[in-house]
C-alpha cells in the first residue's frame, strides 16, 4: 500500500479524494437529515390538519351517519372510525415519536384538553392508534401509519459521491502534474549534473518553494565546483612542483660513491615520479577532451595482450569478437591496459574474452590471483585506495589504476564490475554500449572476415 502512494501526485490525489469526499458525504447527510426533519414536520402538519378536519366534519352530522362519513375520509395512512368508546390506550413502544403529532393537533384545536387526545402503540412503532374526544364525549378513532423514509436519496448520495470522486481524481491529476513539473525538471537536472559540467544549472521555475529549493541547489553546486576546482589546482600544483626537487636529487645521486645507495635512491625517485605522473594525469583528466570515434574493440584488445606478452607476461585473448564501439581511443586503451596490468600484478596468468549481448559488448578479464575481499570490492575503485599494505609500487601500485579505468569506461557510457571467481582469482567485467553506427561497422567487419578463420589470439 505504501508503494502505491509513494509519489507526490498519488498522495495529493489521495488527500483530495478523502478530504473532499468526507466533506461531501457529511454535507449531504446533514442536508438529508434536515430535509427529513422538514418533511416529517410537513407530514405531521398535514396529518394533524386532516384529523381536525375529519373531527369537525363528523361532529356536525347525526350519529347514524358518522361512521359512514368517517369511513369515507379514510385514505392513505389514515383509517378512521367513529365510536362511543375510545380505541387508543396511551403509551406503548415508540409512542413518544407520535407526541409531536398530538401537540400539533392541540395547537390546531385549542378546545381539546390533555385527556382529549390519546395516542398509543402496540408491537409496531410505525402503527399508532389515535383517539380524539368529540364534544358529545364520543370518540374519533384513527389508525395511523408512519411514512417510511425513501431510499432513493441514499442511492443518489452514493452516485453523486462517486461522480465527485472521479472528478476530483482527474482534476487532482492535472493539478499535481502541473505543480510537480518543476520538481521533475529539477530532478532531471540534478541527475545529469557533474562538477565537470559547470553549465548544468537547475532552472529556477515553479512555485516559491520549488524556486527556493532550486536556488539553494544552484548555490550548493557553485560551492562544490569551487571547492573541487581549488583542491584540484592545489594538488596539481603540489604534484607539479615536486618535479623540481626530484630533478635536483637525480643530479646529486651521481655524487654518491656507493653504487648500492645510488640504485636504491634512483628506485625511490622513479617511484615518486610514477606517483606524480599518475596523480597529474588523474587530476587533469587528459582523456576528457578526446573526441569519440569508431574503435575495433577486438583489435584494441589484441594490441594490449600482445604488449603484455612482449613484456614477458602470460596473457591470452581467449575469444575475439569483431565489435566496433564509439569511444575515446586513448581513454579506453588506458582503461583496459590498467585492468590487464592490475590482473598481471596480482596473478601469473590473464585471460581476456568478449561477449555481445543485445546492444552491449562485455569484456571479461580473468586472472588467477588472490581476488579481493567481498567487503572491499566497492572501495578498491576509489582514488588512492590500495589493498596491499606495504605501499610498494611493485605490488600495490599507486592506487589510481582502477579509479582511472572506471572513470574512462563510464565516460564512454559503460560500466566496470569487479567479481571474485568461484575457482579463484578476480574477474573485471567491462560493459560498453554498441551504438547504431558502431553496430553497422561491426557487421561489416564480421562479413569481411574469411570463412573458417579462428579468432585472433587463440
Amino acid at each position: 500500500m505504501i508503494g502505491l502512494f509513494d509519489t507526490l501526485v498519488a498522495r495529493l490525489i489521495l488527500v483530495s479524494v478523502l478530504g473532499i469526499s468526507l466533506v461531501h458525504i457529511v454535507s449531504l447527510w446533514t442536508y438529508e437529515h434536515a430535509l427529513d426533519q422538514e418533511l416529517t414536520l410537513a407530514h405531521e402538519s398535514r396529518l394533524a390538519e386532516r384529523l381536525i378536519f375529519i373531527k369537525r366534519s363528523v361532529m356536525f352530522v347525526p350519529e347514524a351517519q358518522r361512521e359512514a362519513l368517517a369511513h369515507d375520509f379514510s385514505t392513505g395512512p389514515i383509517d378512521v372510525h367513529w365510536s362511543k368508546v375510545k380505541g387508543a390506550s396511551a403509551g406503548g413502544p415508540g409512542a413518544e415519536a407520535w407526541h409531536s403529532l398530538t401537540s400539533r393537533i392541540r395547537e390546531l384545536a385549542p378546545e381539546l384538553g390533555a385527556d382529549d387526545v390519546l395516542v398509543g402503540t402496540s408491537t409496531d412503532a410505525h402503527v399508532a392508534s389515535l383517539s380524539i374526544r368529540l364534544p358529545d364525549s364520543t370518540w374519533l378513532n384513527a389508525s395511523l401509519f408512519a411514512a417510511a423514509p425513501s431510499g432513493s436519496g441514499r442511492h443518489g448520495t452514493l452516485l453523486s459521491t462517486s461522480f465527485m470522486a472521479i472528478g476530483v481524481v482527474l482534476m487532482s491529476l492535472l493539478m499535481a502534474r502541473w505543480l510537480t513539473r518543476p520538481l521533475r525538471s529539477m530532478a532531471r537536472a540534478v541527475t545529469v549534473w557533474s562538477p565537470d559540467n559547470p553549465k548544468s544549472e537547475v532552472p529556477e521555475r515553479g512555485p516559491l518553494e520549488v524556486r527556493q529549493l532550486a536556488a539553494a541547489f544552484n548555490d550548493m553546486r557553485q560551492r562544490i565546483e569551487g571547492l573541487v576546482s581549488r583542491r584540484t589546482r592545489s594538488l596539481a600544483a603540489v604534484s607539479h612542483d615536486l618535479r623540481t626537487p626530484l630533478t635536483r636529487l637525480k643530479l646529486r645521486i651521481n655524487e654518491i660513491d656507493s653504487p648500492e645507495l645510488q640504485r636504491a635512491m634512483s628506485a625511490d625517485i622513479a617511484e615518486m615520479e610514477q606517483m606524480i605522473d599518475a596523480t597529474l594525469s588523474y587530476l587533469r583528466d587528459e582523456e576528457a577532451s578526446e573526441p569519440q570515434r569508431a574503435i575495433d574493440l577486438g583489435a584494441l584488445l589484441q594490441t594490449i595482450v600482445d604488449d603484455a606478452n612482449d613484456a614477458g607476461h602470460d596473457a591470452v585473448l581467449s575469444s575475439r569478437t569483431h565489435v566496433v564501439v564509439n569511444a575515446r581511443h586513448i581513454g579506453l586503451k588506458r582503461a583496459l591496459s590498467n585492468l590487464v596490468g592490475n590482473a598481471l600484478r596480482f596473478g601469473s596468468r590473464v585471460s581476456v574474452s568478449t561477449e555481445v549481448e543485445g546492444d552491449d559488448v562485455y569484456v571479461i578479464i580473468d586472472d588467477n590471483g588472490p581476488g579481493i575481499p567481498e567487503d572491499q570490492i566497492d572501495v578498491v575503485v576509489e582514488p588512492f585506495v590500495r589493498l596491499e599494505e606495504s605501499r610498494n609500487s611493485e605490488t600495490g601500485g599507486v592506487g589510481l589504476g582502477l579509479t582511472i579505468a572506471k572513470a574512462n569506461i563510464e565516460a564512454d557510457g559503460g560500466s566496470l564490475t569487479l567479481r571474485n571467481r568461484a575457482e579463484g582469482g578476480l574477474s573485471a567485467i567491462v560493459r560498453l554500449p554498441v551504438r547504431p553506427a558502431a553496430r553497422q561497422a561491426s557487421t561489416a567487419l564480421s562479413a569481411a572476415q574469411p570463412a573458417g578463420a579462428s579468432p585472433a589470439g587463440t
